[in-house]
């Protein structure tokens, strides 16, 4: 599944229904939150996109987009090409000016690249950011896997071990708002997309400590992940390492790779104020 980090559908119309909610707040820009949804209208089109295609994925009048796209291109974050328009690398700047000055990030690194040379697999570290986690941190083995990640990638919360993690860590009450509204579509036929089994799976999660999935993203992916708490346990993040299911089982998986997670969690969880 070549392009599974690219955009859900279902999200179309996220920014007009962010600015609903914000309306009559006199501190809200609105102006600053259109220039944004259109920034991130772009994610996962790397052939470049037309003013129409962005107005109708965020909800924004043809003329406001055209405005906005002007605007960027002005300020160097996107350029144009006939009828389309394409980001450039300074929009990397907003992304890096976040990765430099989280700790977790930074403290991050050295220990995924340290389990990926104790058990040759790819080790990541995701954040929850609305319905999706975000990639914050990876360090990738040597093998190729079909799921192109990095650093930015966003996945769906259901149906990855990172996800399932970050979900279980929220309140009882957070956790069914989010089931309430979620709209999940089958990536395989392994995925799990009844919210009433959704909700049980997360609770097991909660339970053990730990997230197992197995074929749910891509067939023959699995995947194990561990929260990563801060020193008041609060969790802030959640990393994992991914195999292709020939190479492990999933006993395999838990004997070999849980307690190097683990331990792993637990020292990046104490450099965490």
């Amino acid at each position: 599944m070549a392009n599974a980090a690219r955009t859900d559908p279902m999200q179309s119309h996220r920014g007009t229904a962010d600015f609903e909610r914000h309306a009559g707040n006199p501190d809200f820009v609105l102006s600053l939150a259109r220039g944004l949804c259109v920034i991130e209208s772009f994610e996962g089109h790397t052939e470049g996109r037309s003013i129409g295609e962005i107005a109708q994925s965020t909800g924004l009048s043809r003329a406001a987009v055209r405005r906005l796209l002007l605007t960027l291109e002005m300020l160097g974050y996107v350029e144009s090409s006939r009828r389309d328009y394409r980001l450039k690398t300074r929009v990397l700047k907003l992304g890096l000016s976040y990765l430099s000055s989280t700790s977790a990030v930074a403290a991050a690194q050295p220990i995924l690249e340290r389990i990926t040379e104790a058990l040759g697999e790819s080790a990541s570290m995701s954040m929850l950011d609305g319905d999706q986690i975000v990639y914050v941190a990876r360090s990738p083995a040597s093998r190729v896997l079909s799921v192109g990640l990095s650093v930015g990638s966003r996945l769906p919360a259901y149906c990855t071990s990172m996800g399932r993690v970050l979900l279980a860590s929220l309140s009882d009450a957070e956790l069914d708002e989010y089931l309430h509204r979620l709209k999940p579509r089958a990536f395989t036929a392994k995925t799990v997309v009844d919210p009433r089994k959704l909700r049980k799976v997360i609770l097991r999660v909660r339970k053990d400590g730990y997230a197992l999935v197995s074929g749910e993203l891509e067939d023959g992916l699995r995947a194990l992940a561990v929260p990563v708490r801060t020193r008041q346990k609060r969790v802030a993040a959640a990393i994992n390492v991914g195999a292709h299911a020939l190479r492990m089982d999933q006993k395999q998986m838990l004997r070999r790779c849980l307690p190097v997670l683990q331990k792993s969690a637990a020292a990046l969880g104490d450099l965490l104020l």
